[in-house]
């Protein structure tokens, strides 16, 4: 996997973590665990430090870097679960997105995850041009993420920090995918240990993970 020339302005700053999943079986024969579950609450206790405001402010930092505004609706991920945990109407998905819930509710890092029988390879990691945009929901809903660091495919940006394409979202046939936990180098350590407690969750799925670099 690669890196587009594009990300070249972010590099000093990026810190992602990558990895692959396969779950033996397709998502729609795989219920969520109890632990998934639980990990839906802010009061689980888990390995990483709880997010607080120093964490949003990198985050925020990072997605602006190279000229994406992350305000109102175009918040990062991270935050959308933290006030709908907050609010009690974060609820189960399927085991694939729980589990990337779960890591990024605890971390504040966001985290995309995308099926990879959808997805196009190559992949990279880049920052699309302004006024780029893609359909992030069933219903077509369309977000913009000119200059928002993405991960992209062979037909473009498919996954990002803020929502995810609607083109490689994982589905109750999906069987294997890749995650992108991103992280700034103004947490050092932060994305390692966040993919490192997410791939658990995986494995106590009975899923395989592997983790995968981009050069």
């Amino acid at each position: 996997m690669q890196t587009d020339p594009s990300l070249q302005p972010l590099l000093p700053l990026v810190d992602f973590v990558a990895f692959t999943t396969d779950f033996g079986r397709e998502l729609g024969e795989l219920p969520t665990s109890a632990a998934l579950q639980a990990g839906l609450s802010l009061g689980t206790a888990t390995p990483l430090p709880r997010p607080d405001d120093r964490v949003r402010a990198a985050v925020r930092d990072l997605l602006r870097k190279a000229g994406f505004k992350p305000t109102g609706r175009s918040k990062p991920a991270s935050e959308y679960l933290l006030k709908a945990a907050g609010d009690g109407s974060l609820g189960s998905i399927n085991a694939a997105v729980d589990a990337c819930n779960v890591a990024s509710l605890h971390s504040g890092l966001p985290i995309s995850v995308v099926d990879t029988d959808r997805a196009v390879p190559p992949y990279s990691v880049g920052v699309p041009p302004m006024g780029t945009s893609y359909v992030f929901n069933a219903s077509g809903q369309v977000i913009d993420i000119g200059g928002l660091v993405s991960l992209l495919d062979a037909e473009g940006p498919c996954a990002g920090p803020v929502k995810d394409s609607q083109r490689t979202k994982t589905h109750p046939g999906t069987r294997r995918t890749l995650s992108i936990v991103w992280g700034t180098s103004q947490l050092p350590g932060l994305a390692a240990a966040t993919a490192a407690y997410y791939r658990e969750l995986l494995h106590g799925l009975g899923a395989a993970t592997e983790l995968v670099t981009f050069s």
